[in-house]
């Protein structure tokens, strides 16, 4: 019996780990060109970069915005708050060709704030995303007053409770 299995063991030839080692190469190569191809933009290529053409014509892309500040509301509190007074400070973000017909509309634009914050709910700003839900609120009434391409941002400068 010694002898038969020697000679089943001779007889069976050792597998070639070829296959494997080529797999695993192939992979990495292709791994490896699926990635750079993806980073370079050949593959679900990039957007193409306009500010280049705009530093072409010698215009910056922040050259066309105007901050208009909105002068500082101070809102009282209702009762179950621990602070009394909420003081508010923002600037508005307009294209520079708009700036002039904004400023006019400004006393529109803090009676639209002013009146929004008064009717937030005392239990709402203990919210830690209130501010982020306050600023899209407060924006969709100012473009509303405005006009939704005279504004662009509301920049919240200033928001204590004292």
């Amino acid at each position: 019996m010694t002898q038969t299995d020697s000679e089943e063991a001779e007889a069976e030839p050792k597998k070639s780990k070829l296959p494997l080692i080529l797999s695993v190469v192939l992979a990495l190569v292709g791994g490896g060109a699926g990635f750079y191809l993806t980073w370079s933009g050949t593959i679900l290529g990039a957007a193409p970069d306009d500010s280049a053409e705009v530093e072409e014509e010698g215009i910056s892309p922040i050259d066309d915005v105007a901050y208009i500040p909105i002068e500082p509301l101070v809102i009282s509190l209702r009762k179950p708050s621990k602070s009394k007074h909420l003081r508010f400070r923002a600037q508005l973000e307009v294209p520079s060709r708009y700036q002039a017909d904004v400023e006019k509309l400004i006393p529109r634009v803090t009676d639209v704030l002013n009146t929004y914050l008064r009717a937030v709910r005392v239990e709402d700003f203990d919210d830690p995303a209130i501010l982020v839900r306050l600023r899209t609120q407060m924006l969709y009434r100012v473009e509303m007053v405005l006009g939704e391409d005279r504004v662009n941002r509301l920049l919240v400068m200033e928001f204590v409770f004292t």
